[in-house]
């Protein structure tokens, strides 16, 4: 039986990460999703700023001020991603999730000079759009509902993983950073439940929210279900010919 794409694509992307190899899937995989996600954060630095960052930590300016935040939040994002390549089979647990947060946001000297929490849950309220995010004192409660409600199950779906990621990101659990984390969450989950991978798009940014809004506000998670779907399609064309040939 032939392995399936997303088996072939793991594997490769594990290889490619212990060699440091800059060439191939891995190399694709770290600057596309750290790209996308950091830019819908607020992000300024180009694609080939990023690529130029993860290839050689240097950076080319583009006659254009680049912001320290966003730099650090870009290798953040790289250090976030190899920690989840070594960790995508364990079971989503706090100290998994809060670990993410902590490769992301440890070298982020805004948050620190803030007070934000890194790597541990929010210590003051934050808000986004219209829903009304968890009080900090409420945050571990219910993420603990939330991972004992989403791990009781063997394996899942794309529609399980929409529902999740509506509800991580209504919780909110941290001061800053859980679009990304979250996000991070849904390839994670996807290597390990062997469901093709996905990036949210950058241009995609007011589809994705519309989507995440109904699934939060209306607990309609189709929408959410249908564009991860779409931007799975998108993300398999880009990354098939990174990899081996399927063997007869």
């Amino acid at each position: 039986m032939a392995e399936s794409f997303t088996t072939r694509l793991t594997q490769r992307l594990q290889i490619e990460q212990k060699k440091n190899d800059h060439g191939g899937v891995y190399a694709f995989a770290q600057r596309t999703l750290a790209y996308h996600s950091n830019r819908i954060e607020g992000s300024t630095l180009t694609e080939k700023q990023t690529a130029s960052l993860f290839d050689t930590g240097t950076l080319t300016s583009e006659d254009a001020l680049i912001r320290a935040k966003d730099v650090e939040e870009m290798t953040g994002h790289f250090l976030m991603f190899n920690e989840m390549l070594k960790t995508y089979q364990e079971p989503l647990s706090h100290e998994l999730i809060k670990r993410y947060h902590y490769k992301l946001k440890s070298g982020v000297f805004e948050d620190i000079a803030n007070g934000y929490p890194i790597g541990e849950y929010k210590n003051r309220r934050n808000i986004v759009s219209d829903i009304t995010t968890a009080l900090p004192e409420d945050v571990h409660a219910r993420m603990t509902t939330l991972l004992d409600e989403y791990n009781a199950a063997d394996k899942h779906d794309l529609h399980g993983l929409a529902k999740f990621h509506a509800d991580y990101e209504a919780i909110h659990p941290f001061q800053d950073g859980n679009g990304r984390t979250g996000r991070l969450i849904l390839f994670k989950e996807c290597l390990k439940n062997d469901i093709i991978p996905f990036v949210v798009n950058d241009s995609r940014k007011a589809e994705y929210y519309h989507a995440l809004n109904t699934a939060q506000t209306k607990q309609d998670y189709s929408l959410l279900e249908r564009f991860f779907r779409e931007e799975q399609f998108e993300y398999r064309q880009q990354v098939e010919g990174f990899l081996p040939p399927v063997k007869e």
